[in-house]
C-alpha cells in the first residue's frame, strides 16, 4: 500500500484511500480535520494526536493496529475554527477535561462542560464549533472496528482484552443505544489524562503497551458506568461551582471595572484558591487570562462598530488602564494593533 507525507509544521497527514460511505447518493469520506490541521499551523492551539489514514499527528505504528487516532487539543484562547460536520469510519469518545466545547450530533446540539463524554458510532455525522470551537481540553480516541458500512458487525482489534461477554455487553449498548451524551466520573478523567501523557511521551511507538492497556482500561470504564447506573446527563454543580459561574457570566457586562484575583474571588463568593480552581475547569484558563481574553473580545467589538470611539475610549471601556497598555496586550493577543485591527476589518466590511 502507497503512503504519502504532507507535513504542516509537528502536524502529519498521511493520505491513504479510504472506502467512502454512500447514503441517499451522497458520499461521505472520513474526515481529514483540515480544520484543526490549520489552527495548529498558525499556534492557535496546543495538539498532540498520533494517528493513520487521513488523520493528523504523529504516525501510529503497527503496535496499535485498530486506533485510528488518539491524542488532545488544548485551546486556552478563543479559537477561530471549527470542525463542520463530518463522519469517522470507527468509533469515537470524546472527552472534555476542562472549559466548554459546542457540540453537536445527529439532530441534537448542545455544550459540552467538564467530564462530558461523547460517543459517536461509525459513520455517525457530528460537528465541533458553533461555528467555532470554545476554550478547553479535548481529548478523543477513535478505534476501527472494521465496518465500512454502518450496518457492518463491528470487529475490535484482537489486543482488547474483555471477555467475549463483557465485549458482547458493551457492543450492544453502543450499538443500540441512542444516547451519546454522559457526564462520566473521575476515573474516567483520570484515564484520558493518562492518554494524553502516553500521547505526549511516544517516541515512534514507544508507548504502544500502555496506549493499549489505556484503551482497554476506558472500554472497561465505560462498561462500570453502564452497569453501575453512575452515568447522569445533568448532574448539578457544587455550590461554589455554581456562584463561580454565575459570577464570571456577570463580568462579561462588568469588564470596565478595576479587578484582581482577590476581588473576584470575594465577588464570586469563594474562597481564592476554589475560585482559582473553578474558573480554570470552567473556562480552561487562570482568573486574570480570562478577564484580559474578554476585555480584547470586548475591544475588537467596539473597534469595528463604534466609530464614535478613538483607541483611549476603548481602552478604558473595556478595564485597561492606559492606551498604551491597552495596545500593547491587543497586538500580544492578535499579532496587531488595535488600530490595524479596526481598519483590516473596516475593509473587509
Amino acid at each position: 500500500m502507497h503512503f504519502k507525507f504532507v507535513q504542516i509544521i509537528s502536524v502529519k497527514i498521511n493520505i491513504q484511500k479510504i472506502q467512502p460511505y454512500i447514503e441517499n447518493d451522497i458520499v461521505y469520506h472520513a474526515d481529514t480535520c483540515l480544520p484543526l490541521v490549520d489552527a495548529v499551523s498558525r499556534k492557535k492551539l496546543k495538539f498532540k494526536a498520533l494517528a493513520r489514514y487521513t488523520y493528523p499527528g504523529d504516525r501510529l505504528t503497527k503496535e496499535t493496529l485498530g486506533i485510528s487516532s488518539i491524542g488532545y487539543w488544548d485551546a486556552n484562547e478563543p479559537q477561530d475554527w471549527g470542525l463542520d460536520w463530518h463522519r469517522n469510519e470507527g468509533i469515537e469518545f470524546h472527552f472534555l477535561e476542562s472549559g466548554s466545547m459546542p457540540y453537536s450530533q445527529g439532530n441534537e446540539e448542545t455544550i459540552l462542560t467538564r467530564n462530558h463524554l461523547t460517543v459517536t458510532r461509525p459513520w455517525e455525522a457530528h460537528k465541533v464549533g458553533a461555528p467555532n470551537i470554545g476554550m478547553g481540553k479535548f481529548y478523543w480516541v477513535i478505534i476501527d472496528l472494521d465496518v465500512r458500512r454502518p450496518h457492518q458487525n463491528w470487529v475490535w482489534p484482537d489486543w482488547v482484552m474483555l471477555t467475549p461477554t463483557d465485549l458482547q455487553r458493551l457492543t450492544k449498548f453502543l450499538r443500540q443505544n441512542n444516547k451519546w451524551l454522559y457526564k462520566t466520573n473521575k476515573k474516567v478523567q483520570t484515564c484520558f489524562y493518562r492518554i494524553g501523557k502516553a500521547v505526549d511521551t511516544d517516541q515512534n511507538g514507544s508507548n504502544s503497551s500502555k496506549i493499549r492497556l489505556l484503551t482497554n482500561e476506558l472500554l472497561i470504564l465505560i462498561l462500570e458506568l453502564i452497569d453501575e447506573n453512575a452515568i447522569v446527563l445533568n448532574e448539578s454543580l457544587t455550590d461554589s461551582s455554581r456562584s463561580v459561574g454565575l459570577f464570571l457570566q456577570e463580568l462579561e457586562n462588568k469588564l470596565s471595572e478595576t479587578w484582581t484575583i482577590e476581588r473576584m474571588a470575594e465577588s464570586a463568593g469563594v474562597g481564592l484558591t476554589r475560585f482559582t480552581y473553578h474558573c480554570k475547569q470552567l473556562t480552561n484558563s487562570t482568573p486574570m487570562r480570562y478577564l484580559t481574553i474578554k476585555r480584547i473580545e470586548l475591544s475588537k467589538y467596539l473597534l469595528v462598530k463604534n466609530n464614535d470611539l478613538n483607541i483611549a475610549n476603548i481602552a478604558y471601556s473595556c478595564g485597561f488602564t492606559t492606551s498604551q497598555y491597552f495596545s500593547t496586550v491587543f497586538k500580544k493577543h492578535e499579532k496587531c494593533t488595535p488600530l490595524e485591527y479596526k481598519q483590516k476589518n473596516l475593509i473587509a466590511s
